[in-house]
C-alpha cells in the first residue's frame, strides 16, 4: 500500500519539480501540493494613482528617491496597473507628463523578485510606467541586506533630491527593513498592495485530491502543516476527511491521518491551541529532513 503525503503549501512556481514531493517520491511514497493560502491585491485605485505621477510625490515638491518591493505578490500588483493604465484612454484622469519612472531606482530582494520587475519592462517596453533601473536582487536575499544596500547606494544620489522611499507591502510586515532604514535618516511612504488569506478554493483542491488518489492507496495520509496560521484556516475542512489525531481521538471518516510539521513554532501550535497530536517535526525546515523524518517514524510505528 502506498503512503499518500498531503503538502499544505502551494507547488513550486520555477517551472521545475517541486522539491517537497520530489522528496518523498524519492521515498516511494504519493505526495501531492495543496495551497492554503492566496493572495489578493489591495488598494490598486491607490497605486495605480501613485504611478500617474511617474515618480513625483503627492505633494509635488520632489521625485521618490527610490521604490522598495520585497515580493512577486508586489510585482503582480504593479504589472496590473501597468497594464491598466497603458489600455486607459480617459483625457480627464490627471497624469504628470514630461517624467516616468525609468529615472527612479527600485531596490528588490532576491533575484526572482528582481526578475518579476525585469519582465515587466519586456512586455510594456514604451510604457512610463514601468521600472528600468532595479537594484539590488541577488545580492540582497533579505530585508535586513536590502535595507544595508539602500543605505550604502541612495548617498550616490543627487542631494537635492527628497530621500523619500515608496514601499511596497502586504498585510504581513517585519519592521527590521523600515527600522533600519528610519534610523539611516530616510522616510518611508508605505502603501499595501496585497494580502493574505485563506484560499477559497482549499475544499474543491482537497477533494479533487483525494478523488485522484486510487482506492487501494486511500486509507492512509501523512497531512504536513507549514505555518500555523494556515494551520488555524484548515483545520476545520481537514476534520471533515480525515480522522485526525487529538486528544479526543475521535474517529469517523475512516481516512487515517497522522500529522507532521516542518518546525517546532507550528508543532506547538497544533499541539496547544488546535488539540492536534503532531507525529513528526523535521529536524530542518528542508525536503529531505521531513521525508526522512516520516519514512523513519513509518519504519518504527504502527498505524
Amino acid at each position: 500500500m502506498t503512503t499518500n503525503v498531503l503538502l499544505l503549501r502551494s507547488p513550486s512556481e520555477d517551472g521545475g519539480p517541486d522539491k517537497y514531493e520530489e522528496a518523498f517520491r524519492a521515498q516511494r511514497y504519493r505526495a501531492v501540493s495543496v495551497p492554503v493560502l492566496e493572495t489578493v491585491h489591495k488598494n490598486l485605485d491607490k497605486l495605480a494613482e501613485v504611478l500617474r505621477r511617474r515618480g513625483t510625490l503627492q505633494d509635488g515638491s520632489a521625485r521618490y528617491s527610490g521604490v522598495i518591493v520585497t515580493s512577486g505578490r508586489a510585482c503582480e500588483a504593479w504589472q496590473a496597473m501597468v497594464q491598466t493604465l497603458s489600455n486607459d484612454h480617459d483625457t480627464s484622469i490627471t497624469d504628470v507628463q514630461g517624467s516616468s519612472w525609468s529615472t527612479v531606482p527600485f531596490y528588490v530582494v532576491g533575484a526572482a523578485t528582481a526578475a518579476a520587475l525585469s519582465a515587466i519592462r519586456t512586455a510594456h517596453p514604451t510604457s512610463p510606467y514601468v521600472p528600468h533601473d532595479i537594484r539590488g536582487g541577488a545580492e540582497s536575499g533579505t530585508a535586513e541586506k536590502l535595507a544595508k544596500f539602500i543605505l550604502s547606494d541612495l548617498p550616490k544620489a543627487p542631494a537635492s533630491e527628497d530621500r523619500t522611499l515608496l514601499y511596497l507591502t502586504g498585510d504581513k510586515n517585519r519592521d527590521t527593513l523600515p527600522k533600519i532604514l528610519g534610523e539611516g535618516g530616510l522616510e518611508l511612504e508605505s502603501l499595501q498592495v496585497y494580502a493574505t488569506q485563506g484560499s477559497s478554493r482549499f475544499e474543491d483542491d482537497l477533494k479533487a485530491t483525494l478523488g485522484e488518489t486510487p482506492p487501494e492507496d486511500a486509507g492512509r495520509w501523512w497531512i504536513v502543516h507549514f505555518a500555523p496560521s494556515a494551520a488555524n484556516t484548515v483545520s476545520p475542512t481537514l476534520g471533515k476527511y480525515f480522522d485526525i489525531p487529538s486528544a479526543a481521538d475521535v474517529s469517523s471518516v475512516g481516512r487515517r491521518a497522522r500529522i507532521a510539521c516542518i518546525g517546532p513554532t507550528t508543532a506547538t501550535f497544533l499541539h496547544d491551541e488546535l488539540h492536534v497530536e503532531v507525529a513528526v517535526v523535521a529536524e530542518k525546515p528542508t525536503p529531505e529532513a521531513l521525508s526522512e523524518g516520516i519514512v523513519a517514524w513509518d519504519r518504527a510505528q504502527q498505524w
